[in-house]
């Protein structure tokens, strides 16, 4: 789950409404049932791209959304975290007060012991995705992979890191096709040609670990597959920069060009972050150039590179009315990888 910019509730950009006239002969139909079917051509979807369930809606139905994904609602109940397991301070209130206390201070150097304990938070985390992933299908919901994420993240004595944080409903982050990140699984079914992020987010031993990766739903197309390379590639080349002493800001230096070679562009509103105790702090890793990131990384630092690629020149997004949801503002296809990463001496015996 990528950190922001700005504020929680951007609003979106301006876009274009175009309104389609029914012309009815008055003398076949009354008006009240044209009006009628008029709310009933909004509530439903309008094609194969939103299929779900028969009492499923869309709960923005006056929405301008800029591709063709809508939200399937309603959402599932929330899902239960059994007692004896440890949870983070926002579980109950939403509240991560801790993050807040810790704004602005140096990135932690974790000692042996933590490294240990975020190691197999990590660990647990890519197992989960890893289940999450082999579910991936034509007609499964983004819903029933939440609760694919949730039971086997409790299973493991962990727990959802974003079940609740700052009020988000799931326990995973399902992102599908325009949607950059932080969609909120629902009853969508996924369809053939579609492309979905799955962020897998979990708090085990008092450490979060934190990964994602995009995936073809089916046989996907070329510019998907080009996206999902690219989106790929840039996490990759990232990495390889990665040792102590290099500077935070020369990730986006190495990220952006990559991007553009290959027809897409950055976002630039969502970050990489620090990751330990807390989900989101220090240091903060922007993936475009010419950014102003503060530091260089120190051995016992962990911190995610987690780019968001998006087709075409555009690097904007907005957000739909659940707060949450980031799409793309020309409605083009958006992908994401994300790893966490920790770096330690060679020559530490405890490597």
């Amino acid at each position: 789950m990528a950190t922001r910019h700005r504020n929680w509730n951007a609003q979106p950009a301006a876009s274009w409404v175009f309104v389609v006239h029914f012309f009815v002969d008055k003398n076949a139909l009354k008006l009240n049932k044209t009006h009628k079917i008029i709310h009933e051509i909004a509530k439903k979807p309008v094609s194969t791209v939103n299929v779900a369930a028969k009492d499923s809606y869309n709960p923005f139905p006056n929405y301008e959304y800029t591709g063709s994904i809508r939200p399937m609602y309603p959402l599932s109940a929330k899902r239960q975290v059994p007692d004896h397991i440890p949870r983070p301070e926002y579980a109950a209130d939403g509240k991560p007060m801790a993050e807040v206390r810790a704004a602005g201070q140096p990135p932690r150097i974790l000692t042996k012991e933590e490294q240990g304990k975020m190691r197999t938070a990590c660990r647990l985390t890519r197992e989960v995705l890893d289940i999450a992933a082999s579910h991936v299908r034509p007609g499964i919901t983004t819903d029933e992979l939440d609760e694919i994420v949730h039971n086997a993240t409790i299973e493991r004595n962990a727990y959802p890191s974003p079940l609740n944080y700052r009020n988000f409903p799931k326990s995973v982050c399902t992102s599908v096709n325009e949607v950059i990140c932080h969609g909120i699984p629902d009853q969508r079914k996924l369809q053939e040609g579609d492309i979905v992020n799955i962020d897998v987010s979990l708090y085990y031993d008092g450490f979060h670990g934190d990964v994602n990766a995009t995936y073809a739903v089916g046989k996907i197309d070329e510019e998907s597959q080009k996206l999902i390379r690219t989106t790929r590639e840039c996490l990759d080349e990232a990495i390889k920069l990665c040792k102590p002493g290099a500077l935070f800001r020369d990730l986006g230096k190495t990220i952006e060009p990559i991007a553009r070679a290959n027809g897409c562009s950055t976002v630039r509103t969502y970050t990489g972050h620090g990751i330990h105790e807390l989900f989101h702090c220090t240091p903060n890793i922007p993936h475009y150039a010419k950014n102003k990131a503060v530091g260089t990384m120190k051995a016992g630092m962990v911190f995610t590179i987690e780019p968001m690629i998006n087709l075409g020149s555009n690097w904007g997004e907005v957000h739909w009315p659940d707060n949450w949801t980031a799409s793309t503002v020309d409605g083009k296809r958006s992908a994401q990888f994300e790893e966490t990463l920790l770096y330690v001496f060679i020559s530490d015996p405890g490597a």
